[in-house]
């Protein structure tokens, strides 16, 4: 059964859901849920239509960077969420996710804020270090009935959004054992070779063989950061790894891009600005993030029409 959560009353919305009990779902059933990033609060919406049209569970995730970025506070962001399952009528199972998160307190304005599942941040630290900032992490947001993830290894990056530097070294598998023995996380982000960001001059890779290593020293949930740009195939085989392989995929660029691609320009917005384009225009962005969520969650994840299977976990 779906674990009761504590910031949201489950009579007003029973579907949405935890990070752990979301995740075993689509473990025992071979398939991700899409981590989707919109950047902007006026594009939630075509997050959750498009979900709902497939009949997918779904993640919608900010980080903290990308509030301080483009102007949106933890509760403006659960507010336009909330309005947009309203909206929307969603059915189907859905994550409330605070992605990449360097400061406790931010983590805990967002657990109070509404947020059913947080990650904390603190793979630039030492081992010794990130085991302590995410131990600590951890007993707050279970405290608070929130799941959280955290990473081991850095994860490099061409955006800046989520991360300061370019930096990458491999997550690896002994230290994984020991991390998530010693921090209590729900879900580990590992670094196998992809990167935040749009793929320009590097390619996308998966090391398959660390990722197995990774999955035998440890049986807590799996996330691949980056999941913009690499082709679907390497998503597909990284989800069905014996064991269990990756069981969530963010997915930020991708949705960003396709929204300022539709829109004819290529500078960012501010989430005020986003909110504030004139009707016709909003809806061309909106109609190209739906189309994108909606071949993430056929061709990578595929999860389409798995939201049944919650039914009877």
């Amino acid at each position: 059964m779906k674990e009761p959560l504590m910031t949201v009353p489950a009579t007003k919305y029973p579907n949405l859901y935890r990070l752990t009990p979301a995740l075993d779902v689509a473990r025992r059933n071979g398939f991700a849920l899409g981590s989707f990033s919109p950047r902007y609060t006026a594009m939630i919406r075509p997050i959750l239509r498009a979900a709902q049209r497939l009949a997918s569970p779904a993640i919608v995730q900010i980080s903290q960077r990308e509030m301080a970025r483009y102007g949106i506070t933890p509760k403006q962001f659960v507010a336009a969420f909330h309005a947009g399952l309203e909206a929307e009528r969603v059915t189907v199972p859905v994550v409330l996710h605070l992605d990449h998160t360097f400061e406790i307190g931010v983590l805990e304005s967002a657990v109070e804020a509404g947020f059913t599942s947080v990650m904390m941040d603190a793979s630039a630290k030492p081992l010794a270090e990130n085991i302590a900032t995410v131990a600590e992490a951890a007993a707050l947001a279970h405290s608070r009935g929130a799941s959280i993830e955290a990473e081991l290894g850095k994860i490099g990056t061409t955006d800046f959004v989520e991360t300061e530097k370019d930096e990458e070294f491999y997550t690896v598998p002994a230290e994984a054992s020991e991390f998530v023995a010693k921090t209590g996380v729900d879900a580990l982000a590992v670094s196998v070779g992809t990167a935040h960001g749009a793929y320009t001059v590097r390619q996308p890779k998966i090391d398959y063989e660390r990722l197995q290593a990774i999955r035998a020293a440890t049986d807590v949930h799996l996330v691949l950061h980056g999941g913009s740009g690499v082709p679907e195939e390497m998503v597909k085989r990284a989800i069905a790894l014996p064991g269990g392989g990756i069981s969530k995929v963010n997915i930020a660029t991708d949705l960003e891009e396709s929204l300022l691609k539709a829109l004819g320009r290529k500078e960012r917005m501010s989430d005020a600005e986003c909110s504030a384009l004139e009707p016709t225009l909003r809806q061309r962005g909106e109609a190209a993030v739906e189309a994108t969520v909606a071949a993430k969650i056929e061709r990578f994840l595929l999860s389409a029409g798995r939201a049944a299977l919650y039914a009877s976990a």
